[in-house]
């Protein structure tokens, strides 16, 4: 036998063990089996005929749900499998609530209750109505923002758009009856935090990560928000490369101000407002960093990220009042147009990491003196053939320019052959100059400084 997510071995029955009948019923379900140890053994149990009575019964009283109970044997050994299925609404046991997560069972108290709770009754935390607010304590230019660019969008009627603000409100799904939704406080309101704690922006600049030189708190509804927070990124907190295409002078940024808004909208779209901490990003010399609170879909890795995926936002009324405005897709295509976005721009792609409840995106700067725009390759005039040179700084060089090419594309690139590049990556490995970031398909070479 072999112990796994939805199964639990138990060497004798307890009461305590009702808890994990609890959890079990409101994950996916799961066996509980009853005289088995840790290691797999059989060792069978003495009251097994007994408990076969008495257990279906005794989850029937205190959880009102159906379990059934088997009894089995190995030898001369009796045993018990008690098999749960998943509920669709919440069960308690003694007025407490668990849950089966991984291996582990946990109580669920909190935001983490409140959570769940929406969870089994089909709702979301934005989609929650909130008392005591009308449309008219709304803000009129929120109103306004919304509609131009729903109007150059063309994803909302002309027809709706003329309407009152409270008939769009209804049109979007912002409202249950004659209540408001969260979400159309965060979007609409002149002042959110009223009402939802820690619901704004904040950015640093450090030029270490214990050495913060300055910082700016960007408060306001959520449109208000991606607006100031990218007019910070761009006027005070990034530092644009001059150069000139005859007479026009353009500014080159170290980093795609398209990926840096579509990692903004994310995180707005994305983030956890039960949490009462606000989304952060911490702007480098040659970095920037976009946290928010969330967490992933469920069984989600970030590697499933880097994949074609289904879009599945953590506040969906508000990514559909995004989406509605133009400012967001809804194919589950963000992360890959921040990818090309980057590598289009002559930048490294972004680092995306799910740590401690948080959600990260790592943005770092094109090298100095690249144009945007230029597609790396051959250098005009030359012959392909022979590159002068050690094989490892040229490949360190070719992964500069595009850091999403293959081994054959490297060995192509510099002219050397696939097993020179591949025994010239291991060790550049090893000396930590190079590592790889993401699945071995689909992932890409990130050059590190030494």
């Amino acid at each position: 036998m072999k112990e796994a997510q939805n199964t639990e071995w138990k060497e004798s029955w307890r009461d305590e063990y009702f808890k994990w009948v609890c959890g079990y019923a409101n994950a996916q379900g799961g066996k509980l089996f009853i005289g088995v140890n840790d290691d797999g053994v059989i060792l069978g149990i003495n009251n097994a005929k007994e408990l076969l009575e008495k257990l279906p019964n005794q989850v029937r009283q205190f959880m009102g749900i159906l379990v059934d109970v088997n009894l089995l044997e190995e030898g001369n050994k009796e045993y018990l499998e008690i098999v749960v299925e998943p509920y669709p609404y919440p069960i308690s046991y003694k007025g407490k609530y668990h849950y089966r997560s991984g291996s582990t069972k946990q109580e669920l108290k909190g935001a983490a209750l409140d959570k769940f709770l929406l969870k089994k009754q089909g709702k979301r935390w934005d989609g929650v109505p909130v008392p005591h607010v009308t449309v008219d304590d709304l803000s009129n230019t929120a109103f306004d923002y919304f509609r131009a660019q729903a109007v150059k969008s063309k994803r909302v009627s002309e027809d709706v758009l003329a309407e009152s603000n409270a008939a769009l409100i209804e049109s979007l799904h912002l409202n249950e009856n004659e209540y408001l939704k969260r979400a159309a406080i965060l979007l609409f309101h002149p002042d959110p935090e009223r009402f939802v704690t820690a619901a704004y922006v904040k950015i640093g600049f450090f030029a270490s990560d214990n050495d913060l030189r300055y910082q700016d708190e960007v408060h306001g509804n959520l449109f208000e928000q991606v607006n100031k927070t990218m007019d910070f990124l761009l006027t005070k907190y990034m530092k644009a490369e001059i150069r000139y295409e005859g007479v026009n002078r353009i500014e080159d940024y170290p980093f795609p101000e398209a990926a840096l808004r579509e990692a903004l909208l994310n995180a707005i779209a994305h983030k956890d407002y039960s949490h009462g901490s606000p989304i952060q990003i911490s702007v480098y010399e040659n970095k920037i960093m976009f946290w928010n609170d969330g967490q992933l879909p469920e069984n989600w890795m970030v590697e499933r990220l880097l994949q074609k995926h289904p879009s599945q936002p953590y506040n969906p009324d508000v990514a559909n009042t995004f989406f509605r405005a133009g400012l967001i897709e809804s194919w589950g295509r963000g992360i890959g147009s921040m990818i090309d976005v980057c590598r289009s721009y002559g930048s490294p792609p972004p680092v995306l990491r799910y740590e401690h409840g948080g959600f990260w995106v790592d943005f770092s700067g094109k090298a100095p003196g690249k144009t945007p725009g230029k597609t790396p390759g051959k250098t005009p005039g030359k012959t392909p053939g022979k590159t002068p040179g050690k094989t490892p700084d040229m490949i360190l060089s070719a992964l500069q320019d595009d850091s999403g090419l293959s081994i054959p594309e490297i060995a192509n690139r510099i002219g050397r052959s696939e097993r020179a590049v591949e025994r010239a990556i291991r060790k550049l490995r090893e000396t930590g100059n190079l590592e790889h970031v993401g699945p071995a398909k689909g992932g890409y070479w990130r050059v590190l400084e030494k």
